[in-house]
């Protein structure tokens, strides 16, 4: 979910130079096949899964999974998991730092992402977003109760909700105080005495020699300048995900104790966090 943008200094320009093109070429073109593919066995899937099914997704979710995992084995970032898994009804958040968090977080579980409302008119990235399930939600207070019942008919469902409560993303080398406004939705009678929050530590770590804020996609930096970056990398960084023991949301008075709880989990394992 993205909201105001956060600025700071973006890191110098990565020239590729000819060799990097041939890789460019090849890992690009194997990654846009393998993400049309995804869509359309799940558009496939999903004829048959929504008169089935409804709401519920049993199937296409593993297809999404299965796609994110694919990517970083293309782009040849090794992905690196740490954590309880969640059980039963809840919803994820995290910090933000790239458009890479996306992948990240969808390759290690089932998740269905919250996104501002704009994004669904996004060429092509609405498409996919829309394709993936994502909840659109829009800023304005009018629209605070219709957000809830959309939240919980998702989590009732059996979805797993994932967002990024920082409002924007960051170079990776910070944590921004978490915003409370969507923890709201949690203290629905329905919700809060069924309902779990794990938080999600997200590490970005630069290839050898390289800027430390190197996967980090924020403010004004344009979106296929970064691609082209990964996809012609000469050397592998990693991503690291910790995930932090799970919470009861009824543990917690209000929304603004919550969402303190969870940015103090995000902090304690982020090197720049505190």
């Amino acid at each position: 979910m993205s909201g105001p943008t956060w600025r700071g200094a973006a890191p110098p320009e990565t020239r590729l130079r000819a060799a990097d093109w041939g890789r460019v070429i090849w890992r690009g073109g194997l990654l846009a096949g393998v993400i049309l593919l995804g869509l359309a066995l799940k558009l496939l899937l999903r004829l048959v899964e929504a008169p089935l099914f409804g709401r519920r997704r049993p199937v296409t979710p593993w297809i999404t999974q299965g796609v994110c995992r694919a990517a970083f084995v293309i782009l040849r970032i090794p992905l690196e998991t740490r954590g309880p898994r969640l059980a039963g009804p809840g919803a994820l958040v995290a910090n933000h730092s790239s458009w890479l968090d996306i992948f990240a977080l969808n390759a290690r579980r089932n998740v269905y992402f919250v996104s501002k409302a704009e994004v669904a008119r996004w060429p092509l990235i609405g498409w996919l977003a829309r394709a993936t399930g994502t909840v659109f939600i829009t800023r304005d207070p009018r629209e605070a109760a219709a957000q809830k019942r959309v939240f919980e008919e998702r989590l009732l469902h059996g979805h797993r909700l994932l967002f990024f409560p920082e409002g924007t993303s960051t170079d990776g080398q910070r944590v921004l105080p978490f915003k409370s406004t969507l923890f709201a939705a949690f203290f629905t009678d329905n919700l809060k005495h069924e309902t779990q929050l794990q938080a999600v530590t997200v590490l970005y770590h630069a290839p050898p020699g390289e800027d430390p804020r190197y996967y980090g996609w924020w403010g004004d930096m344009d979106f296929g300048p970064h691609l082209l970056k990964l996809l012609g990398a000469r050397q592998r960084g990693r991503v690291e995900l910790i995930y932090h023991p799970p919470v009861r949301v009824d543990e917690h008075p209000n929304r603004k104790t919550l969402a303190a709880h969870l940015e103090a989990q995000v902090r304690a394992a982020h090197p720049y966090g505190s």
